[in-house]
């Protein structure tokens, strides 16, 4: 697995027009999403959005979501996500992530706390 990882606001992204953007209102990420980067923002809803919107140009992402099925096992603190049955944890949405492409998600959950609870909850097994 090939991660990067970027500090707001002080690390430059790089050209990032080959991603796709996984958000909440967007048309679902599918097998043909395949060839495509994924990038997520990872912060609270409020300061996830926040960032969203200060993005650069010229990243023009293609926008996906993910099937609402997947729940969160993670214990959520806040309440300002526009849809908390569907906001999952980033490490979460990676793994829904990389189900959907077909992409290994070996090791993936291996430091999440949740993980049982998680693939219980939505009936999955690794």
């Amino acid at each position: 697995m090939d991660f990067r990882f970027f500090t707001y606001p002080q690390d430059e992204l790089p050209d990032l027009s080959t991603y796709v953007l996984l958000t909440l209102d967007a048309p679902p990420l599918s097998i043909e999403d395949l060839d495509k980067g994924l990038f997520l923002i990872d912060g609270t809803w409020r300061y996830a959005e926040l960032m969203q919107k200060q993005l650069p140009e010229p990243h023009l992402f293609q926008k996906r979501s993910l099937p609402g099925n997947f729940q969160t096992a993670y214990p959520r603190k806040q309440t300002d996500c526009l849809d908390p049955s569907r906001g999952l944890a980033s490490i979460e949405a990676l793994f829904a992530a990389y189900l959907i492409l077909g992409r290994s998600t070996q090791g993936l959950l291996d430091q999440f706390y949740w993980k049982d609870q998680f693939l219980s909850k939505n009936q999955l097994t690794i």
